[in-house]
């Protein structure tokens, strides 16, 4: 079976044709999800932060060592063009990073560990 279709992007037009070999009667077969990537074990007794949502790291403001305060600006991700901050939960030293500048991040994420 082929379907064509006609797709604006960005204000281009581009014709799309998909072809598929799946009967009307078939369902199709379920998908598992992808296994989560295990995250970094914390230091015992630290705060561990995490990634809120699926993005880019744009800034990294703690290094390893840094003493911080309950609500200082720790990451900035972007998600959706929209720059999101990563507030410290509490106060404390940065134990330890686990990201970097440019990496992309999913929800869960660790980025750093607040001891």
């Amino acid at each position: 079976m082929t379907k064509h279709y006609k797709v604006t992007v960005n204000g281009s037009v581009y014709e799309v044709t998909l072809e598929t070999d799946v009967t009307p009667s078939a369902a199709p077969a379920p998908v598992a999800a992808a296994p989560a990537a295990p995250a970094a074990a914390a230091p015992a007794g630290g705060t561990q932060v995490t990634s809120p949502l699926p993005g880019t790291v744009l800034n990294v403001n703690v290094s390893n060592g840094q003493s911080v305060k309950k609500g200082e600006l720790l990451f900035v991700l972007e998600a959706m063009k929209m720059e999101n901050e990563v507030l410290a939960p509490c106060d404390g030293t940065v134990a330890s990073v686990g990201t970097s500048k440019g990496a992309t991040v999913e929800p869960g994420t660790l980025l750093c560990v607040i001891q």
